[in-house]
């Protein structure tokens, strides 16, 4: 993600996940289609995602607006990942929207 395109004034979509136990097929398929389908929504910016050995993820996904994160939610392509993750992959998760009022990075050199 070009951390150029992240500045004061976007906002940050945070959602935290635990996963469950369950079989997860379909998954990473599921999660690459949603963020390439991101990539083309209006007001889109970038997205970091981790996920540790144990099941717990973050996604932060960046937008120029309150609307755009609200027009993401409601795509119909994303409420169908929104069901699965509900249905099949997700033991719990949470969803926060913060306005970014600040950024700073550290590149080290070689």
């Amino acid at each position: 993600m070009p951390s150029s395109a992240i500045k004061p004034g976007c906002y940050a979509a945070i959602f935290s996940s635990q996963r469950t136990d369950q079989d997860a097929r379909g998954y990473e398929e599921m999660s690459k289609r949603m963020e390439a389908l991101a990539k083309t929504m209006p007001g889109y910016l970038g997205i970091e995602s981790a996920r540790d050995e144990n099941g717990f993820g973050i996604t932060v996904s960046y937008w120029e607006s309150e609307e755009a994160i609200a027009n993401w939610k409601k795509n119909a392509n994303h409420a169908e990942a929104q069901h699965r993750g509900k249905v099949d992959w997700y033991k719990e998760y949470s969803v926060r929207v913060a306005k970014v009022e600040r950024t700073y990075e550290m590149k080290k050199q070689r």
